[in-house]
């Protein structure tokens, strides 16, 4: 595994993003993904080996094709990295709403 990549270099590009909102609700083919790009097969490859190196996506051989599983696992350290921001906006915005609600418009 490439020690320099992780999973947030992995979503920080768009079309990545976009391939692990395919894969998530079923296995898809390289091919199968790559036909939903308008972007050369090597260019998909090289953006599904990332993917599988940060173990976002686990490939899986069956017979002679390759399918591409989304492991959500390796979503969690996103998650887990992300929830502060998301309380600390919470508290924010319904400190704001109990604000809002104290305030009566002068007429």
């Amino acid at each position: 595994m490439n020690l320099r990549r992780d999973v947030f270099q992995a979503i920080a590009d768009p079309t990545r993003r976009a391939i692990l909102l395919l894969v998530a609700t079923q296995s898809m083919t390289a091919g199968a993904i790559a036909a939903n790009f308008d972007t050369a097969r090597p260019t998909v490859s090289k953006h599904l080996q990332i993917l599988t190196e940060c173990e976002l996506l686990q490939p899986e051989q069956n017979g002679r094709e390759i399918y591409y599983h989304f492991n959500p696992r390796k979503m969690k350290a996103i998650a887990d990295f992300i929830e502060p921001f998301r309380n600390m906006w919470d508290d924010r915005f319904n400190k704001l709403e109990s604000i809002m609600k104290k305030y009566k418009p002068k007429k």
